[in-house]
């Protein structure tokens, strides 16, 4: 017979996973509200952006799609939002942090999005290079067609409707909001300092979490690709691929701001995306996140090439992908190999994602320039 104790901690653990379970489920549910408020924001902006342009005879309003009802339903209903869900992972909560601060920048909540930004910055080291896509949001306004275009639109007309233009960069907001991060940081450190007294301080708080995400001390089995290649890496060249790794990030932020500071809520979407295949330890949480976003864009990435072979690659994968880690890790009939060559095509999928959205995103902004200076519809010049 079963003890009466045991059966008590087995129903006393049950019930603590199914409250985990459910609070990570309304974590998620709360974070698709906000997803969906924000593409109804995005998509307001854009009808207002063709009635800037005069083009909403050429592009029927009844064909632009709901973009916030249909980035919702891909980010609650998403299989790795789903699995993220009842694996108990905390990944849920960053992706919540960062829908905040895109939600706040996007409905000009100052507090909120510095809010955000500051928590998901603090239970993740790459959504710090989301400061970007949030400055050029507050400082412009919701993506846009290139400013440039509105002017040479009004100069044709040889009329200058300061009504129709979108608005210029203003440095107000922005210091509104490093006051508010400072504010935000300050509380979040003297709370970390205050409870981590008696475990080291906060400096071993920062080496136990950035230092660790940093250092890629451990090489247990993930879905990217750092822990395979540092696991067959010479020691001695270990440092000079770390500095590698990580300076890939920074490299890409500078040029993919310049090219798409008018559609900051995009570019913030192509950072989480690059960050979520270069981190040391992503999760299919990231994939959650950086799907669900792209939901945002439906109408812009309407002509995106490859999107059936995108989805029947994330669909292989996540089935090829446990299966291959049961094969290695549990029955010991394979090798690191079969699991790593999910993760490379993973890797490939997102790099393939990731082009081809930026490459349609600028075709998007080609064909609105042809449509308005009259020229022949032709993406590609």
């Amino acid at each position: 017979m079963v003890p009466l104790c045991y059966c008590r901690f087995l129903d006393r653990l049950q019930l603590r996973e199914l409250k985990d379970s459910l609070i990570i489920f309304c974590t998620d549910v709360f974070s698709a509200m906000l997803i969906r408020a924000t593409g109804q924001n995005l998509r307001l902006a854009y009808l207002f952006s063709l009635e800037s342009l005069d083009l909403v005879k050429q592009i029927e309003v009844s064909e632009i799609l709901s973009s916030g009802d249909i980035a919702a339903l891909i980010y609650l209903w998403n299989p790795f939002t789903i699995v993220a869900c009842v694996g108990l992972s905390t990944s849920p909560v960053e992706n919540m942090a960062v829908i905040l601060c895109l939600y706040g920048a996007c409905s000009r909540l100052i507090p909120l999005a510095a809010f955000g930004w500051v928590i998901a910055t603090h239970l993740s080291l790459y959504p710090a290079i989301l400061i970007i896509p949030v400055i050029f949001l507050l400082g412009c306004g919701p993506d846009a067609p290139p400013r440039k275009l509105f002017l040479q639109r009004h100069q044709q007309e040889e009329v200058l409707n300061q009504s129709k233009l979108p608005l210029g960069f203003s440095w107000r907001p922005i210091i509104h909001f490093a006051f508010w991060a400072l504010l935000w940081s300050v509380y979040v450190l003297v709370l970390c300092g205050i409870s981590l007294k008696q475990f080291g301080g906060i400096w071993e708080m920062f080496k136990s979490t950035y230092g660790f995400i940093l250092t890629v001390e451990d090489l247990s089995p993930n879905i990217g690709v750092l822990w395979y290649f540092f696991a067959e890496v010479f020691d001695f060249f270990r440092n000079f691929f770390l500095i590698v790794f990580h300076v890939n990030i920074i490299f890409m932020i500078l040029p993919l701001a310049i090219r798409l500071c008018h559609r900051p809520c995009f570019l913030a979407f192509v950072y989480i995306a690059i960050f979520s295949m270069l981190k040391s330890y992503p999760s299919v949480g990231d994939s959650a996140l950086y799907l669900g976003l792209l939901g945002w864009f439906v109408n812009e990435l309407a002509d995106m090439q490859f999107s059936f072979f995108l989805f029947c690659g994330y669909f292989g994968v996540s089935l090829l992908s446990p299966v291959m880690h049961n094969l290695w890790i549990w029955r010991g009939t394979g090798n690191a190999n079969f699991y790593f060559a999910t993760a490379m095509v993973y890797a490939c999928l997102q790099i393939i994602l990731v082009v081809e959205g930026v490459s349609a995103m600028l075709n998007h902004d080609r064909k609105l320039r042809n449509l308005t200076t009259g020229k022949p519809r032709d993406a590609k010049s």
